[in-house]
């Protein structure tokens, strides 16, 4: 894979006391949690009601992949760019798994519905991989039921349920059916992580829905009691989701319709609380959605495949025209929109605490596509690309970084052991403003992600004349003022060495003009589209882009500068069509 730029290496500043403590805490009550899952007298506990058979099956909209699924029936498991054949009725459970990643996907069963997919012989196959599972890990440990392995798991088993218990006998039946009603109240037990208590107390509820009798209402009942709290944090009332990555918002809008259509198979009436996450998250979805049918790289989110983002919403506006959002003020992203081209702003803080396990320290980035050309992205860094946390980093993202600085590091070590990979430090003021006229739309961007180590603010004016199809950024280093600004840092430093990044997607060309300033950019369209700038220095560097978790070799434009520390300074760009033949 292509190296790192320099600053994706720097690292993580120290971490406040008060985290050390939190880190403790936890750790010490994590250990005991541990331990106590794994005594007989918890298991004891779990079982509760015996469930005894299937009720109905939630639908879950995630769209199938039969060819996925015909290969599973052959044996071959291929997750993330990772492949593990056990050749046909072999067993994946009892051998090593090519990595943890590839492990967690495995023991998520979210492949249960492609191999569903492929009719009799699937149910067949499914039924024979779960009993297996079960044979090994059908009591707890602390990886097979780890937490959001475990929520994974409990989602898909009780969408597939119906179908696996029709290729069963009468016992396997009921054994199955107690299986998932264990796991989905040892799900309703956990507290960590905290971002995750909607998607959990969805899973729960959703088993509760698929399961017959005694044990599936009070998992109904537990479930919908939990989730009515949890979706008032994880839901903002713009329809962003609180971590503030789009692909999780559109996920949770998945989990929660197929709540609510296992509640009306069951006859129960969805909850108002749930019905108001479905709505708002479903109005949001369109802002985060591109021309080119993926959603926008931001916050720990991936595009996703077009095909997955067109079936979240709800079956009623599949297809149909629908309002677009300009912005989302809680979720903090800013939408322009041309004839040709549209723009979408990361203009709010990273979210903060344990919702910061996925956030990215880039305040200020952009997306742009041009007509249907995804031509600037970010590197789309997400947690399935395991233990590239460097990714997060401000040089990873369309937006300006200085030297090997960073707004905002992941926890490591002790910290982020305990507590998770947390965002810490970055910007914490984050203030957008916008401005439309018949000329065009300006949006202007002020956040302090740089004053704790260089003393500067960083103001990013963005300009769309929608006539024309020209956008105009301009991005400004100004030195804080007032009794809370901080000294430049090194302070040896007379000049920060600034660069503005544009990272380009995999389809698309860059060409350095001849004046080593201007670079023509071409999409699979073959439009071409000049970005122009009074940089000092230009240059076309390597990068990378995820997709699935998966790194793809891409490019990016950087421009150079220098910014006197005493001062600040400027850049300025624009990105204009190229004539025809260009």
């Amino acid at each position: 894979m292509t190296a790192l730029p320099t600053a994706l290496t720097h690292a993580a500043a120290g971490p406040r006391p008060a985290l050390w403590a939190l880190a403790a805490g936890t750790g010490l009550r994590r250990q005991a949690e541990t331990e106590w899952f794994g005594s007989p007298f918890h298991l004891l506990g779990l079982r509760g009601p015996r469930a005894e058979a299937a009720a109905v099956r939630p639908h879950d909209a995630r769209p199938v992949r039969p060819d996925v699924g015909a290969a599973l029936l052959k044996g071959v498991f291929a997750f993330g760019g990772e492949t593990l054949d056990v050749g046909p009725g072999g067993d994946p459970w009892d051998q090593p798994s090519p990595s943890r990643a590839f492990a967690e996907t495995l023991h998520r069963f979210a492949w249960i519905a492609d191999l569903l997919a492929t009719g009799e012989a699937g149910a067949r196959e499914g039924l024979r991989l779960l009993l297996d599972w079960r044979r090994l890990f059908g009591r707890w440990n602390s990886f097979a039921w780890g937490a959001l392995v475990l929520e994974r798991r409990v989602l898909h088993l009780a969408c597939a349920l119906e179908p696996l218990t029709a290729a069963a006998s009468e016992a396997e039946t009921a054994v199955l059916a107690n299986d998932l009603a264990r796991q989905a109240r040892q799900l309703l037990k956990l507290r960590d992580p905290e971002h995750r208590a909607a998607e959990r107390a969805a899973a729960a509820a959703t088993a509760g829905a698929a399961l017959a009798g005694e044990a599936g209402e009070g998992l109904i009942d537990q479930g919908l009691d939990r989730l009515r709290g949890a979706l008032d944090a994880a839901v903002l009332a713009d329809g962003g989701h609180a971590t503030r990555s789009p692909e999780a918002g559109m996920e949770l809008l998945f989990d929660l319709r197929a709540l609510d259509d296992g509640l009306a198979r069951r006859g129960r009436p969805a909850p108002p609380a749930l019905s108001r996450a479905i709505d708002r998250l479903d109005a949001a979805l369109p802002l985060f959605t591109l021309p080119d049918g993926r959603l926008a790289c931001f916050q720990g989110g991936e595009e996703c495949a077009a095909e997955r983002v067109a079936a979240a919403p709800r079956p009623d506006v599949q297809g149909a025209e629908r309002r677009r959002p300009t912005q989302a003020p809680h979720a903090g992203y800013q939408r322009l929109q041309g004839r040709a081209m549209t723009i979408l702003l990361d203009a709010g803080a990273p979210a903060r605490d344990a919702w910061s396990v996925a956030a990215c320290g880039q305040p200020g980035a952009i997306e742009i596509l041009c007509g249907a050309d995804r031509l600037i992205t970010n590197c789309g860094w997400s947690p399935r690309a395991a233990g590239r946390d460097a990714f997060r980093l401000a040089e990873a993202g369309s937006t300006l970084s200085i030297g090997e600085g960073a707004a905002g590091t992941p926890a490591g070590g002790f910290i982020g052991r305990a507590l998770g990979p947390r965002l810490i430090g970055g910007a914490r003021e984050v203030k957008a403003a916008r401005q439309e006229g018949d000329d065009g739309v300006l949006v202007e961007l002020t956040h302090d992600g740089w004053l704790a180590s260089w003393g500067f603010v960083h103001v990013r004016r963005l300009f769309l004349d929608p006539r024309t199809d020209e956008l105009r950024g301009e991005d400004r280093l100004s030195p804080a003022a007032g009794p809370d600004a901080s000294p430049p840092r090194p302070p040896a430093r007379r000049t920060a060495p600034v660069a503005v990044r544009f990272h380009l997607h995999p389809d698309v060309r860059a060409s350095l003009a001849r004046d080593k300033r201007s670079v023509l950019l071409q999409g699979p369209s073959n439009q071409g589209w000049w970005l122009r700038n009074d940089a000092a220095d230009v240059a076309v560097e390597p990068s990378v882009h995820f997709l699935d978790g998966v790194a793809r070799r891409t490019s990016q434009i950087v421009l150079h500068a220098q910014a006197p520390t005493d001062t600040g300074g400027r850049v300025r760009w624009k990105l204009t069509a190229a004539e025809p033949g260009a």
